[in-house]
């Protein structure tokens, strides 16, 4: 498996979501829904912030608990999409590099623990958590497919006011290399 080409599929697949939001008004990109993080705004934010998180951890760096996070994807957080457009794609670059440094030093299995910050939904309490190199890319390129999926079904619910859902992200589709044949 290739971390980086799984990483360049993730990119295509954004370009095909942010083609399909681009067009959105901004209450299009705020409607609720009854699914998953309830908006698209919220959804591709949570997805960036996530990234950054993962490739944090992944990086050896700490993170601060979320309340302090410069971008969240709650309202009032949540930029509009231009603004999270280009954070998101000035992230690609930075991401793309740990995930490369990462593939030279060759070892997914390392172990990365950090403690918790405190869970109010397990009784407030803290957790020293581990997981290797490789959960985190398998983290990372999982999550992000979970909740597209969920962005992606929110579209096609507006496809009657004209907005244009995202068809086929097939990794097959856009990684496999294809030669006429004659």
């Amino acid at each position: 498996m290739d971390p980086l080409k799984i990483y360049d599929y993730l990119i295509r697949t954004r370009e095909r979501m942010f083609d399909a939001v681009r067009p959105l008004s901004a209450e299009q990109y705020g409607r609720l829904f009854p699914i998953g993080l309830k908006t698209i705004g919220a959804t591709l934010t949570h997805l960036m912030i996530s990234e950054w998180y993962y490739i944090e951890r992944l990086h050896g760096r700490a993170v601060p608990p979320y309340d302090q996070w410069p971008v969240r994807y709650e309202a009032p957080h949540t930029p509009e999409f231009a603004v999270m457009e280009i954070i998101w794609r000035e992230q690609w670059r930075r991401v793309r590099m740990v995930i490369a440094a990462e593939c030279e030093r060759g070892d997914w299995k390392r172990k990365i623990t950090w403690l918790s910050f405190p869970d109010d939904t397990r009784g407030n309490k803290r957790y020293q958590i581990t997981a290797t190199a490789g959960d985190f890319m398998s983290q990372l390129a999982l999550h992000e497919m979970h909740h597209r999926s969920q962005a992606m079904m929110m579209l096609r619910a507006m496809e009657g006011e004209g907005v244009r859902p995202v068809q086929d992200i097939d990794y097959n589709d856009l990684m496999f290399e294809r030669v006429e044949a004659k």
